[in-house]
């Protein structure tokens, strides 16, 4: 990567901040909306959790804390991110759920280039001494000091891999790691998925073509305020990531340290959801589903359940994605009209539904009846209730949460969302 293309990078990340949509906060917009709370940090903890347990596992028997390094790390959001992991198993009457406590974790350091995304992340962890942070370029190689130790987990979120636009100096990155690994450590990688809907006219299949994108960052103003400031928008040049692509240049690192770095879980994250559904940048046919997504887990706000309905565009050429996106939007489809058929159909004062034909068809996915029955089983349980806005504040949520549970069952981590994540095991036993 060039000082110059550095340079912008950088300037596209400080404008971010200085905008004040980089504050830690969630709700109808901004980088840290609901969607991105509710759904990207959760599904991302859900798929990396037994792993990084079973990390902490082996380092537990070793007598030792887990000791982390956080690739871009921007203002701490991986370690955010890590600490916000829970047991899964945990039952309800428990209070302790999180799997990494601060006893357990001996050391975590951000790294980033961004001086003034590290100026916020140090203004937010400056009295926690096991966590630092360290300007430095993540794409020029591994940078350990003489003394430091290798570090059992290097973790990337939201896309960060895909600063490297070209696929050797990621190569040397990942042989760095492997080769100075001591005897085993857990890679977690996360770019940029090359097949999303959001921009569907960077489609091809031809991998030499549209491998880096001009990612304009537009997502963290209003549609109005994206116009007016058109001309001083930040852009980005990211790569666009295959399974294919990723699992060739791990490959290609491993046989360049010597070591076999493993895949081990690919997952694909944020299908339909992605940010720029909502801007449109990139493909005519986006819809703002972020936007309809982010108001279900808005407390006290009503959803019209209209603005979900997916109307996916097939692009000719692309037979098997076209297939996985049809089968997609048909089952959110059916969740989404099937809720709003129980809220159309529930009697408040007779506690009950004034249609019997509310019965799953057995024809449908495993996954689509049981969200179905779950948000039956909702409707039902809170329907009666006077007080506490029952729709804004408990259905409307949890169908939320059994839209993202579908979504998560039915991707295949092939490239075809916003984020495409991969988790890499090295083991020299």
């Amino acid at each position: 990567m060039s000082l110059t293309s550095q340079d912008v990078q950088m300037e596209a990340y400080s404008e971010a901040v200085k905008s004040g949509l980089y504050a830690k906060r969630s709700g109808l917009v901004g980088k840290y909306d609901n969607v991105r709370k509710h759904w990207e940090d959760e599904v991302t903890r859900h798929f990396i959790c037994p792993y990084v347990s079973a990390l902490l596992d082996r380092c537990q028997q070793s007598m030792r804390r887990l000791r982390i390094m956080d690739f871009g790390c921007g203002s701490a959001d991986g370690y955010e991110l890590l600490m916000g992991i829970r047991h899964r198993d945990a039952g309800l009457h428990e209070s302790k759920v999180d799997l990494l406590s601060a006893d357990k974790v001996g050391c975590y350091k951000g790294v980033d280039l961004s001086g003034d995304l590290l100026e916020q992340a140090e203004s937010i962890y400056s009295d926690n001494p096991k966590v630092i942070f360290e300007q430095g370029d993540f794409t020029k190689g591994l940078s350990l000091k003489k003394d430091e130790k290798p570090y059992d987990l290097y973790f990337t979120s939201y896309g960060t891999f895909s600063h490297h636009n070209e696929d050797e100096t990621l190569v040397q990155l990942l042989a760095d790691i492997a080769g100075t690994c001591q005897d085993y450590c857990l890679i977690i990688g996360d770019w940029l998925g090359r097949y999303s809907y959001e921009w569907q006219s960077l489609w091809t299949n031809d991998l030499n073509e549209n491998r880096n994108m001009d990612y304009i960052v537009s997502y963290i103003y209003s549609k109005e305020e994206r116009e007016q400031r058109r001309d001083e928008l930040q852009h980005l040049q990211l790569r666009l990531m295959s399974r294919q692509e990723i699992a060739a240049i791990v490959s290609a690192a491993g046989k360049k340290a010597g070591v076999e770095i493993k895949p081990v879980k690919f997952f694909d994250r944020s299908v339909f959801t992605g940010r720029h559904m909502d801007t449109g940048e990139y493909n005519p046919y986006a819809q703002p589903l972020r936007e309809a997504v982010n108001s279900l887990h808005e407390p006290n706000v009503r959803t019209n359940l209209s603005t979900l309905i997916v109307n996916y565009a097939p692009k000719a050429g692309f037979e098997f994605i076209n297939g996985y996106f049809e089968h997609l939007q048909m089952c959110w489809n059916t969740l989404v009209n099937y809720t709003q058929t129980l809220m159309e159909t529930y009697d408040r004062d007779a506690a009950s539904f004034k249609s019997a034909h509310l019965a799953v068809p057995a024809s449908y996915p495993a996954d689509l009846r049981e969200m179905m029955e779950r948000m039956l089983q909702v409707v039902e349980g809170v329907g009666w209730l006077n007080t506490g806005l029952p729709r804004e504040n408990v259905i409307e949520p949890q169908l939320g949460y059994a839209l993202r549970y579908l979504v998560s069952r039915l991707q295949q981590g092939q490239g075809c969302a916003h984020g495409l994540v991969g988790v890499f095991e090295v083991n020299k036993k």
